[in-house]
């Protein structure tokens, strides 16, 4: 792919950008700069200088605009116009750079990139979580990562992969169904598991298991809506954030938030952390995702079996972020749903995990 995806994409969460210092974000090929003004509303523009290139990320922010450490010029946030050049008797009246549009969600901050230069369409932007902005969640356990050598395609991949969370995650998924419509792309999954590789396994109650909807929104950001039943009649909610941004065709930034929901008998302070215990084990869980990308090659037209789903489909939808608006096609956005029969894979697993347990006791 010769082109950076068309969609919001997310560069981390919003209060961090509103320190008062001007913040370097490596992104689509380019280096931005994120700030807030004086009324705490954060702007992305052009990390260069439009002057003579100095980075405006090494400079300071100065009233409603960021200063250039070269020669002072400062650039408003809000409109990306040079506010004032301080040595020269002039300001260039036309002089501005290039102002990226923002948003905030879910306390975090996300830019629009689009190689045609369009507005974006409202219906586009992410969902606000049920009850975040009341407080009713925990504060997000946030954490952030640059992958290497890897297009952002292969974690995008991994909505329609079944199989992987066995191999790869050690969970016994028991039920398994993306629906592809418009710009969403939603993996629906059940699982429970494995007790050869849980620590503590006996310890769980039998009814354990994990619900999970996950739902991308765009090319770059998902919302996964974790429900994990750990006791009769009790199920701890779990939002979990998946998002990334490429800085290059070949690495991106891939970030992950955790935040649990108020729940009765569970201070905030316990909230935060399991939050934080939860964030970690995810990180451990996208490590092991990028260990196989370190060493895998791309496939354009793998061979698949039925219970590998909807790769191709999933696929063509992702494709509708690399053309022009006026290229996608039907194909790339009509609704698209599919179960996967999950019967004969864990048949298959249970037997290879009581072939595990049976020579872990010898």
């Amino acid at each position: 792919m010769t082109r950076f995806a068309r969609g919001w994409h997310c560069i981390g969460l919003a209060e961090d950008f509103r320190d008062g210092k001007p913040h370097a974000i490596n992104a689509f090929g380019t280096r931005l700069v994120a700030f807030a003004d004086s009324e705490g509303e954060v702007h992305v523009l052009d990390a260069y200088c439009r002057h003579m290139g100095g980075d405006l990320s090494q400079g300071t922010v100065k009233g409603d605009s960021v200063a250039c450490p070269f020669h002072d010029w400062r650039w408003q946030g809000s409109t990306g116009r040079c506010s004032l050049v301080p040595y020269a008797k002039r300001t260039p009246r036309l002089a501005r750079t290039r102002r990226w549009p923002t948003g905030e969600v879910n306390g975090q901050l996300l830019v629009w990139h689009d190689p045609e230069g369009s507005t974006p369409a409202p219906e586009l932007f992410p969902p606000t979580i049920d009850g975040y902005a009341e407080g009713q969640w925990s504060p997000w356990s946030w954490n952030s990562i640059l992958i290497e050598g890897s297009h952002c395609r292969e974690i995008v991949d991994n909505n329609v992969d079944m199989a992987h969370f066995f191999y790869i995650h050690h969970a016994y998924p028991t039920f398994f169904k993306n629906i592809i419509e418009g710009h969403t792309a939603t993996q629906i999954m059940e699982s429970k598991a494995r007790p050869d590789t849980t620590k503590n396994y006996d310890k769980l109650w039998e009814g354990t298991k994990l619900r999970s909807e996950a739902t991308y929104f765009g090319p770059a950001y998902m919302i996964n809506w974790l429900h994990n039943d750990v006791a009769p009649d009790f199920t701890i909610e779990v939002a979990l954030i998946n998002c990334h941004y490429p800085v290059t065709h070949d690495s991106f930034v891939l970030q992950w938030g955790v935040a649990v929901q108020e729940l009765a008998g569970l201070p905030a302070d316990k909230a935060a952390k399991l939050a934080a215990a939860m964030s970690r084990s995810f990180g451990e869980g996208f490590l092991e995702d990028v260990e196989i990308w370190k060493h895998k090659t791309r496939i354009e037209n793998p061979l698949l079996t039925e219970e590998d789903g909807a790769v191709y489909q999933h696929r063509r939808w992702y494709e509708q972020f690399y053309v022009d608006a006026a290229d996608v096609t039907a194909e790339m956005t009509d609704r698209f749903e599919i179960e996967i029969d999950t019967n004969h894979a864990n048949r298959f697993w249970q037997h290879e995990v009581a072939e595990n347990l049976a020579a872990a006791a010898q």
